[in-house]
């Protein structure tokens, strides 16, 4: 999808409509656009709609979202991140209200553009229904991050006035959940498949991203049944919804060569040198040209992974704790950096990272030690590798894109819905958790058949975890599970590189289960508009 020329183009567009507006009875002016022509240019229709792919999504969205899960600490500062998992945010914290004028502010771009497209002369029918369907879709992905943060929100599927933000109520989650699904209905009809993709859009919405959407807005309402239908969709309707399948490697997933593999649905795309993010300069090892390290993966990740034998580190016999990356899930080397990882340098030279107090040879291994909570390096005694671009400049400022859904997760959360319906039988486990497997790198038995004892809930959750760390969605599962307290509750631990060979210890995490599970309206949109009161419990109006 060739976003570069319309994303630089569409990002003035705001202050185009706002500011060069006139009144009618004024000459229009020939210099500018105004209100009265910007729609009779259709390139400037593609520039509103690409600002609406770029205001769906982002890479520093999903790292932030990654950081309110127990995967990742954020050390270098109290980020608001942290504030809320250390149960000190209040109404006035900047992301509750950066996070709900970037989303509303996103639904404004699309309510825009539907309101006005069929001003533009001369555009090709099918395009119009494809690209209203595209924006609809945004629509409902923005109502949807939402509803899942702060319940109740205001709710219009038009533009409104200033005027009008200021009186506009709240409206339940259920009646917005209620309207997204019939949004991605309805735009399926609309939609084409992968498939049927030239080159040039690769990137854009598809109806095979509509239904995986809708698998998950139905996953996070628990509704188990259409979770099966709309995986089922993906699955076994590929004529219909497009072809996907698992892609061969699971660390060349997130590479720059294999962008739009078989296995992405929809991803949110960068352009090298043009658009790109760099959230890795400050979480990759200090010794690969990285910055100070604020962003670091959790020993309890680490932990989920199961050995090579297919069982837990407290249940495997074989497992070592002073050497405790041997024999693991393939994809815990593939998703964190620990002591003794192969690193892969821009120049492409492959090299051993040293993190264990003490245990490098020269100046540079040297810097990626741990040296405390406060040092430059990793305050956890781990470092990311997922989503390391090698392409990227030496500031870490990657061109690749991120991943907003793909097949693998349909797998995932159809085993789920099996599982949650007391239908998860070794049929479903060999259409789902064991072709994932199997990419990983598993080979044994027990690794690889239906369990024959455990809790399955347990294994299909730590499953999730392992397959899409790092990905963004963590924080979401435990917050439809109703896990707060299980996974975002107590001490916070690294590696065993501790007084006395123990796990570093960093915050104590507090989870309030009459609370957290939804956030505040900011106090800015409180002062605005009192009719946005009561707040969500446990906060002040």
């Amino acid at each position: 999808m060739k976003l570069y020329k319309i994303f630089i183009g569409g990002l003035s567009l705001i202050t185009i409509l706002h500011f060069t507006s006139c009144n009618k009875l004024d000459t229009l002016p020939t210099d500018r656009f105004t209100d009265e022509n910007f729609w009779n240019y259709p390139d400037n229709a593609e520039k509103m709609v690409n600002m609406a792919y770029s205001q769906m999504y982002s890479a520093d969205r999903m790292w932030n979202d990654e950081a309110l899960s127990d995967n990742i600490f954020e050390g270098r500062s109290n980020t608001d991140q942290r504030a809320i998992r250390n149960g000190t945010a209040d109404p006035t914290l900047g992301r509750f209200g950066s996070e709900w004028s970037d989303l509303y502010g996103g639904i404004k771009t699309c309510h825009v553009y539907l309101e006005n497209v069929e001003r533009v002369p001369g555009m090709d029918a099918a395009l119009k229904k494809r690209r209203m369907a595209e924006v609809r879709f945004i629509r409902a992905f923005l109502y949807f991050r939402l509803v899942n943060f702060y319940g109740a929100v205001p709710f219009f599927t038009k533009d409104i006035s200033l005027e009008e933000s200021k009186t506009i109520t709240r409206t339940t989650k259920e009646t917005i959940m209620t309207f997204i699904h019939q949004e991605l209905e309805d735009c399926m009809a609309d939609l084409p498949t992968k498939d049927a993709l030239p080159a040039d859009d690769r990137g854009r919405i598809t109806k095979g991203a509509a239904a995986a959407f809708q698998a998950r807005a139905y996953l996070y309402e628990s509704n188990w049944n259409k979770v099966l239908v709309y995986c089922e969709n993906l699955m076994k309707k590929q004529a219909e919804f497009g072809t996907y399948t698992l892609f061969n490697n699971y660390a060349g997933l997130f590479t720059a060569a294999n962008e739009y593999n078989a296995e992405v649905i929809l991803d949110y795309a960068y352009v090298p040198q043009l658009k790109t993010w760099n959230k890795l300069y400050d979480a990759a090892p200090i010794s690969a040209q990285a910055r100070l390290n604020g962003y670091a993966p959790l020993q309890s990740l680490v932990d989920n992974y199961l050995t090579l034998d297919g069982n837990t580190i407290a249940a495997d016999p074989k497992y070592n704790s002073d050497n405790p990356y041997v024999n693991r899930d393939p994809r815990l080397d593939a998703t964190v950096v620990f002591h003794g990882s192969q690193w892969t340098d821009f120049d492409g030279t492959v090299r051993k990272i040293f993190i264990k107090p003490g245990s490098g040879g020269t100046d540079r291994e040297r810097l990626d030690e741990y040296q405390g909570t406060s040092a430059n390096a990793s305050a956890t005694g781990y470092y990311v590798k997922k989503y390391y671009d090698m392409t990227a400049t030496v500031k870490y400022d990657a061109g690749l894109n991120i991943i907003m859904f793909r097949y693998a997760d349909i797998l995932l959360m159809y085993a789920e819905a099996k599982e949650a319906l007391g239908q998860l039988d070794a049929t479903v486990w060999d259409m789902t958790i064991k072709p994932i497997r199997q990419r990983a790198g598993f080979e044994a038995p027990k690794a690889l058949d239906f369990p024959s004892a455990g809790d399955l809930k347990t294994i299909i959750r730590n499953e999730r975890r392992a397959e899409l760390a790092l990905e963004g969605l963590r924080y979401y599962d435990i917050i439809r599970w109703k896990a707060g307290k299980t996974y975002l509750d107590g001490q916070v631990l690294g590696a065993k590189y501790g007084g006395n060979n123990s796990n570093i210890k960093l915050d104590i995490r507090r989870f309030d289960e009459g609370r957290d599970y939804l956030w505040s309206v900011p106090r800015t949109q409180i002062d605005l508009n009192k009719n946005l009161l009561p707040n969500n419990q446990g906060y002040s109006n």
